[in-house]
């Protein structure tokens, strides 16, 4: 205790609330994308369903197929941003990125990689950048509105690219 009865130390720390890095942990962001990116999926199926088995309406696909279409870029972003932050081999890394591709197998992914001990708390938003591929992830994580934008634009920048290139093989 200090002076005026006001905690200090890990007193004042603990009645502050728990630290940003604790609210959210590389597992926590990985898992929460991987599970938007399954429920993106399932409701892109069900679109599907109705515009090509019951032919009633082409609305689910017209809606959830952008709506996938961001979220699996926010998906392969976030499993970069993760990979290097925690020094994910580029096999791990690669598994991650492909698990995207399948339905639903990044929620497996994440569960299998999480079995396995592969997230830990953010190395870069205290340590130094010792790679040249840490600096611009570490800043993004060390500035978490200015990365979050940052990672807004990079998503908005790769889904106008997607969109210039064209739907996916037999839309």
């Amino acid at each position: 205790m200090s002076t005026a009865g006001r905690p200090t130390g890990a007193a004042s720390r603990a009645s502050a609330g728990p630290e940003p890095d604790r609210l959210l942990t590389p597992q926590r962001l990985f898992r929460t994308v991987a599970v938007a990116e399954a429920i993106t999926w399932a409701l892109l199926l069900v679109g599907m369903v109705l515009k090509r088995v019951t032919e009633t309406t082409d609305l689910g696909v017209q809606v959830f197929g952008p709506l996938h279409g961001v979220v699996f870029v926010a998906y392969c972003v976030t499993t970069v941003v993760v990979a290097v932050d925690q020094r994910w081999t580029i096999g791990r890394t690669l598994l991650g990125l492909l698990a995207s591709i399948p339905p639903f197998v990044t929620v497996v992914f994440d569960l299998l990689a999480e079995r396995r001990g592969a997230f830990g708390a953010w190395r870069l938003t205290t340590g130094p950048a010792e790679r040249g591929v840490d600096r611009p992830v570490g800043w993004l994580l060390r500035n978490p509105v200015r990365g979050l934008l940052a990672a807004l634009a990079v998503v908005a920048v790769l889904t106008g690219l997607a969109l210039l290139v064209g739907p996916p093989v037999g839309s």
